[in-house]
């Protein structure tokens, strides 16, 4: 019988891209397209759910939170990531070593490759396809802001879809989850995966150490390394992430 493979679950901003600072307009648009107001009260988005950054956003400009408005919320940010997309293609990019790493996990035949992201699943396809980076990860198994206020019951989600899809039996032992905030490792190891944190965003490589993961990367530039890694902080294996 032969292994499982090894889930492998990817943060989007600050991890494979920086999306060149549109994120701040578009939570404006959607905001004034589905209540009239402008967003004076920006709130923290870093390692958050889309569903639990838009509820803030809605409470802090005194509107009521419900299921309609922030299925309506949703629809009104993917239309201004589109119309920005150009803006983002300009000012943002992959992350150095990003194309590679994906590119290389997406040839293992022992590795399945998703996202488990704050962002909706249209916002993330769009973010990945400006980059053109959309074509090394199964969105279909994914985990998205949209499906919990909390990051870390998206793990599970991600890995029912991965085992529906695939027939193999994802846990702790046989998922990684890679993000660049304490939060992604706190959201990994709550929610049932190993962590590899990359210090490509906001916070340094002490910071993440102190969260705790399994292993942390000063970026993803080395891509066997990487691979290594990754394949190493699997119980799969039974490697070494050296």
């Amino acid at each position: 019988m032969s292994s499982p493979r090894t889930l492998v679950l990817w943060d989007i901003d600050h991890t494979l891209i920086d999306a060149g600072g549109v994120t701040a307009d578009t939570y404006d648009h959607a905001l004034h397209a589905t209540t009239g107001r402008r967003m004076e009260h920006p709130v923290s988005v870093a390692g958050r759910t889309e569903r639990a950054i838009i509820s803030e956003i809605l409470q802090a400009h005194g509107v009521e939170v419900s299921d309609e408005l922030l299925d309506s919320f949703y629809v009104a940010l993917a239309e201004a990531f589109v119309v920005r997309e150009a803006v983002m293609r300009e000012r943002g990019r992959a992350l150095s070593g990003a194309r590679e790493v994906l590119a290389a996990l997406a040839e293992r035949e022992d590795v399945v490759q998703s996202v488990l992201t704050g962002n909706t699943e249209a916002v993330s396809i769009g973010k990945l396809t400006v980059f053109g980076l959309d074509g090394f990860v199964d969105f279909e198994v994914g985990a998205y802001g949209t499906d919990h206020e909390d990051r870390a019951a998206l793990v599970a989600g991600a890995q029912r879809r991965a085992a529906d899809k695939y027939g193999d039996f994802f846990t702790v032992r046989n998922t990684v989850l890679i993000g660049d905030t304490p939060n992604d490792v706190r959201a990994g190891h709550e929610g049932g995966a190993r962590v590899i944190a990359v210090a490509t965003g906001f916070n340094d490589v002490n910071v993440l150490s102190e969260a705790g993961p399994e292993l942390v990367l000063e970026d993803l530039a080395d891509t066997d390394a990487v691979v290594r890694a990754v394949l190493g902080v699997s119980d799969r294996t039974g490697g070494s992430a050296g």
